[in-house]
């Protein structure tokens, strides 16, 4: 029950035409990122990840590295195993250390990490948030903190989004009223909190004819998955449609086989996608997690070597369609990263 899984890792490399924020607004910039001098002395990146055991922060990870590798520079994974304090831990102790000049944060509490960010930055290193925002709002790509460069999935727009394909994927069912199942991440986490508030708020104003009657913690490996959905079968066996991410999915659809259930996962893997491609399931909120390393690396390279890089960008103008994909709109996909 401890995986940030969810956050899986990314697809095809998708090259993102234009800095963008949340609300689809050009970000001014007095440069693209990838076009600073790689010359010089190599730069260090340090890359806190939400945990090595997580497979979309491992393949965020392998974007840094393979960008850091092509332009002069070396990335070190700081594995946190999903503990927010051990993760707090490591970036004071890295600043400390003077080894690293670019510091790249998916942090797994935004909010516990704002005082060593303001410390990174105090002390002259460069910091990208990706795919998490760091402070306490999650409505928002811009930086919370001045002076980060932010490159976040938004979560209340992920949790409107899921909630979005929810209602398309009971529409597909052609029941009333559709049962819904939502396999929370964890319960625990302030971002899965904003996300879950999206999703009920996007299913209540779909109307009566859509029913929540499962909210329970799916987790992100497939074994809490199975877990979830064995409880969720327990009280609800008519359930019509259910959602979470993609490694509860996986796990979900293994305990629910022969049943009639329309799955809607949160990430974008291999396996994830074949399963839409091939009508198991019904949609993905398709994230593309080494793509985002890469572009990643590459805004805080460029900083550390004094460019100029825009400081707002949302992990869906990474991707095509926003993120939401169904059947016809991830046959150009195939998934960046293995569950």
């Amino acid at each position: 029950m401890r995986r940030w899984g969810a956050l899986t890792a990314a697809i095809g490399v998708l090259l993102l035409p234009t800095a963008c924020s949340a609300s689809g607004t050009a970000t001014t910039s007095t440069s693209e990122p990838g076009t600073a001098s790689a010359t010089g002395a190599p730069k260090r990146i340090a890359f806190f990840g939400f945990a090595k055991a997580n497979s979309f922060a491992t393949a965020t990870f392998t974007g840094v590295e393979q960008y850091a590798k092509a332009h002069n520079a070396t990335a070190q994974f700081f594995d946190p195993n999903f503990d927010a304090q051990t993760q707090v831990r490591q970036i004071q102790d890295a600043i400390t250390s003077k080894r690293f000049d670019v510091f790249i944060i998916q942090a797994n509490d935004g909010n516990a990490v704002q005082l060593p960010v303001q410390a990174a930055l105090a002390a002259d290193i460069p910091v990208v948030a990706v795919f998490t925002p760091i402070g306490p709002r999650f409505d928002t790509a811009e930086p919370q903190l001045p002076g980060v460069v932010s490159l976040v999935d938004v979560p209340t727009d992920n949790g409107t989004k899921l909630g979005t394909l929810g209602i398309k994927a009971c529409a597909a069912t052609k029941t009333k009223p559709c049962r819904v199942a939502y396999l929370e991440g964890m319960k625990s986490l302030p971002l899965d909190n904003a996300r879950t508030k999206a999703f009920k708020d996007t299913l209540k104003a779909a109307g009566p004819d859509i029913q929540l009657v499962a909210d329970v913690e799916g987790g992100y490996t497939q074994q809490s998955g199975r877990t979830a959905m064995q409880d969720v079968l327990q009280a609800h066996p008519d359930v019509n449609v259910v959602i979470g991410s993609t490694q509860a999915i996986a796990g979900a659809e293994a305990v629910a086989e022969g049943k009639s259930i329309a799955f809607v996962g949160n990430g974008g893997s291999h396996q994830a996608v074949n399963a839409v491609k091939q009508s198991r399931w019904f949609g993905l909120y398709y994230v593309a997690p080494t793509t985002m390393g890469s572009k990643a690396a590459a805004l805080g390279l460029d900083k550390a070597r004094g460019a100029s890089v825009p400081t707002t960008f949302a992990v869906t103008d990474l991707v095509p369609h926003g993120g939401a994909a169904t059947f016809e709109s991830l046959q150009e996909l195939t998934g960046e990263y293995d569950e």
